[in-house]
């Protein structure tokens, strides 16, 4: 290995330790986003599919609300060595939310609804695929909007008495028209102003398959293509969709896996009590 590589692999592992202390030591759990260093010029397997690797050597996993406790990615480095790392997660258990109030349209679709739902669902299939190489996973995640939470991630969902999907985001309640900014740097890659279930629904890619999804908006304040910044004002909330009250539906993906955003943040309860920016 060369100097060179050896000072950006030992800067890799570096950054690697700086971002799990600024996520406060999290455990890896259920639901987690994993960014992990190798030797820059190295491959990354997982689940037999190359991930992508930046060349100063970072890579990210994403492991999902029922993933296996134990994982496992082969590296192998530019001299042809591989090597296998085992990760083990902690179990989670989920809580059980019952909602009361969901309008009938949503609990028993029509046909017609139900095809609007699938075109939908493809649109935001599509916009989950984008491997581009911005590398704003990186850098860190803000919470994209302060206040009461009011659904968490992995919740097993009852609408008026009847079990339905998991939650698979976070849910931060507010007035409609509170600004809503982006977590991390990104690329706009959807909004869409009313989806069946999701209302006014947008998109912003992080990259290496690292996506931020905001449901249920009632505006947008960017649009398709336009690459935003960390803490702007991207979006407003609403109650569109389907919803009970007006509230931000945060979700974050590494393509399509499901993960937990509340592990990328602080607890929203430090980023209240914390002094305002002068």
């Amino acid at each position: 290995m060369t100097i060179l590589k050896k000072c950006l692999f030992a800067a890799a592992i570096l950054l690697q330790a700086l971002m799990a202390s600024a996520e406060g030591d999290k455990p890896l759990t259920q639901g987690a986003l994993y960014r992990g260093a190798v030797q820059p010029g190295s491959d990354v397997y997982y689940r037999d599919k190359k991930v992508p690797v930046t060349a100063a050597g970072h890579f990210v996993l994403g492991f999902g609300r029922d993933a296996e406790l134990e994982q496992t990615y082969t590296v192998v480095a530019p001299d042809g060595k591989k090597t296998q790392t085992t990760l083990t997660l902690e179990a989670r258990e989920y809580p059980v939310q019952r909602i009361e109030g969901v309008a009938k349209k949503y609990m028993a679709p029509s046909e017609a609804h139900l095809k609007r739902v699938r075109h939908e669902n493809s649109l935001v299939k599509k916009a989950r695929e984008v491997d581009s190489d911005f590398r704003a996973f990186l850098d860190g995640f803000i919470w994209p909007l302060v206040g009461p939470v009011t659904g968490v991630y992995g919740s097993q969902r009852v609408f008026n008495g009847e079990p339905r999907r998991p939650h698979f985001g976070v849910d931060v309640a507010a007035p409609t028209g509170t600004p809503v900014k982006a977590p991390a740097d990104g690329r706009v890659v959807l909004y869409h102003p009313d989806m069946y279930f999701s209302g006014g629904t947008m998109i912003i890619d992080h990259g290496y398959g690292v996506t931020s999804s905001f449901l249920h908006l009632s505006k947008s304040l960017v649009k398709e293509g336009d690459f935003v910044h960390q803490g702007q004002p991207v979006a407003e909330v609403g109650a569109t969709g389907r919803v009970t009250g007006a509230h931000l539906d945060w979700r974050l993906n590494w393509y399509h896996v499901r993960l937990d955003p509340q592990l990328v943040v602080p607890p929203m309860e430090k980023v209240q009590s914390a002094p305002a920016a002068k």
